[in-house]
Formats: structure tokens, sequence, C-alpha cells
């Protein structure tokens, strides 16, 4: 037998082998199938854990979830979630998760089929471990464009808030995702939102790389909640609120810089007396001048309105940002060139802001001194 006859031979074989696997598989999921839809409460749970455990295990689980969907498995794994028994609910819970995972289809099938009214009661239990395996499930099921809104309508946002308050780590990172995911889609989603979100929001950035994927969601976040009364006074009273945001603008992506210039924005926006100081005392300006040269179109528009609201001077007076830019990008280039005006230009900016803050701080002290009533000596 010659070379090429003993290659055709393995093919055969290969072919025959896979026939083989497929029809084994092909068997296995029909036999799951039927016990979820015929089966006692135990085999019912026993196929929600073999379901999970072939996802897990397979070579090609994209191919396995697509096969489980068309098999029906879904519909019942979901009614499952309702069971009184909660072995039977975390076992379904952890097989609708498998399905889930990269396959938008099974998603948006989940959902439709009605899995969002016994997660929402799953987010409420006092068992820690179901109501962050449900966390998961929402994020998952939240990645799908469609689901987002019946999302948002079923309730779950205040859930996930607690569990960004109180849940692990993992839980406040899915929480956080999460609801990101769903604000992305909703016109109103303020209203997802509660004010009480900002402090944990607030802890996380700080613990958080400012131009982390993580840090560019819980800015969006806090940019959204800015849009509210209850939101900004938040922000304001929280433990280091103002200076996160003013270290992701200087430490940022282009994403999560945006969202903190902007939350940063709004409060000055709402009331500039109240927080031009506030902001001002964290050391703002030269992160924002930066903003205006390096950031996105919309952070650096953000970056100059928000400069000329903490600059000192009455409005009519104010020296817009783009016009002191220009004044003194025209020195640098008259001193240096232009193939260094730029670099030149920014370390201007940043020189006239640090004696401008160290001004401002000698202000502030000696008012501060003024303001000091003596102790009268006894």
């Amino acid at each position: 037998m010659g070379e090429g006859e003993n290659i055709e031979v393995e093919t055969e074989a290969e072919s025959e082998a896979s026939s083989s696997w497929n029809l084994g598989k092909h068997t296995q999921i029909i036999e799951l199938s039927e016990k979820l839809l015929d089966g006692n409460l135990s085999a019912k749970i026993e196929a929600a854990r073999e379901i999970r455990k072939m996802v897990r295990k397979s070579s090609s689980p994209s191919k396995i979830r697509a096969k489980l969907a068309a098999a029906g498995v879904i519909e019942p794994l979901v009614l499952m979630l309702s069971s009184s028994n909660i072995e039977a609910r975390q076992s379904s819970l952890l097989a609708l998760l498998n399905l889930a995972v990269r396959n938008e289809r099974n998603k948006v099938k989940i959902v439709t089929d009605g899995a969002m009214p016994p997660l929402v009661e799953l987010l409420k239990m006092k068992n820690s471990g179901i109501r962050e395996l449900a966390t998961a499930a929402v994020l998952s099921l939240s990645a799908a464009a469609s689901n987002k809104p019946i999302i948002a309508a079923s309730g779950a946002a205040p859930f996930l808030v607690q569990i960004l308050k109180s849940g692990s780590v993992q839980g406040k990172v899915d929480a956080v995702t999460a609801l990101h995911n769903l604000s992305t889609s909703n016109e109103n989603s303020i209203e997802l939102l509660d004010p009480s979100a900002v402090f944990p929001l607030i802890n996380l950035l700080k613990e958080c790389k400012k131009y982390s994927k993580f840090a560019e969601k819980a800015t969006s976040l806090l940019e959204i909640l800015s849009n509210s009364e209850e939101g900004r006074t938040a922000i304001s009273i929280a433990d280091g609120g103002i200076l996160t945001l003013v270290e992701t603008v200087e430490d940022g992506s282009l994403v999560s810089t945006e969202h903190a210039v902007g939350t940063l924005l709004s409060l000055c926006r709402s009331c500039r007396d109240k927080y031009r100081e506030l902001i001002l005392k964290e050391g703002a300006i030269p992160g924002l001048l930066r903003l205006t040269v390096e950031g996105t179109a919309e952070a650096q528009d953000r970056a100059r309105v928000l400069l000329d609201l903490l600059r000192d001077s009455p409005p009519e007076k104010r020296l817009t940002s783009s016009v002191l830019e220009k004044i003194v990008y025209d020195i640098a280039e008259r001193v240096d060139g232009a193939d260094k005006a730029a670099e030149t230009a920014k370390q201007l900016l940043q020189d006239m802001v640090q004696r401008s803050m160290e001004h401002s701080m000698k202000c502030i002290q000696h008012r501060a001194a003024s303001c000091t009533p003596s102790i009268p000596s006894t």
C-alpha cells in the first residue's frame, strides 16, 4: 500500500470516528432534553448539571451550545429558575450561564422565554452565592442589544446597585458592567441608578487603574448620576470623590477622561459657586489643560468649558481656553520654533497653572487665617 493510500485510510478512519462522536453527542443531547421535559426533579437537576459539564468540557463549546438550544433545553431550564428547590435553581442557573456565553441567539432566547422575573427574585435572595450567580447571568444577558430594554424594565437595576454596595469584588465588577450595559440603551438611564451607587463607584474607581475598561464603565455611570442633584451632592461628599475624578482626568484612557471631565463639568454647571473651589482645591487645572490638547474632541470641548467656569474672572472678562492656548502656542513657536512649539506650550501652560494654583492656595490660607478666631489667653 502506497503512502497516499495510507493517508486516505487514516482520513476515512478519522471521519468515521468523528461521525461516531457526533452521533453519540446527538443522542446524549436528546436524552438530556427529554429528562428536562419529562423527568422528575432529580432527573432535571442531573440533566442541568450534565449540560453545564458538556459545554465546559467540549473542545467546540460554541457548536454544543447551538445543538443544545436546538434540542429545546432552554425553556425547561428557565422554568427551573422558579423552582422551590434551591438546588434546582442553582443547577439551571449555571447551565443557562454556560449556554449564554458567546452566543447571542441563546441570550435572546433565554430572555424571551421569561428568565428575567425569576432572575430578579434570585437577585433578592439572602444566599450571596445564588445572588452573585444571578448577577453574572444578568450581565451576560444584558450584552445582547435586544435584551437591554426588557432587563431595564424588569426591576433588576436596584438589586444590581445593592450588589454594587455589598457584594464580593467579582459581584461588584459584574454589577457595574451590567448597569453600564443597560445604561447604553436606555434614554432615561438616570432612572436606573440610585444616588447611593455613587459611593461604591467612587471606591471602586479609586482602587482600579484609571485607564482600564472598568474605569471607563464606572466613570460613565458617575457621569449619568451627575445629572441629578442627589447624584452631584453624593459625588461632592464622597470621600475623595472629586479628587478621584481629577486623577482620572490626569491618568485615564480617552474614554474615562471624557466621562470624568463630563462629571466635573456637570457639577460646576449646576452651581459654579458651590463646586468651583472644591474642584480647584483638588488641582484639576493641569489635567484639564492637557486634556484640551490630548483628549477626544468631546473631552477637549468639555475641558475648555470647565476651565472657563473655574477661572476667577467674571464671564464678560474671561479669556476662553482656546484663545489662551493660541497665545501660549504663538509665544512657544517664536521661542523654540514650530517643531517644538506644542511641547513648549504645554510646559508653559503647566508652569502658569502651577503659579496660579500656588497663588490661589496662598489666598485661601490667608483668608482662613484671617477668619480663625484668636484663642484668648488664660
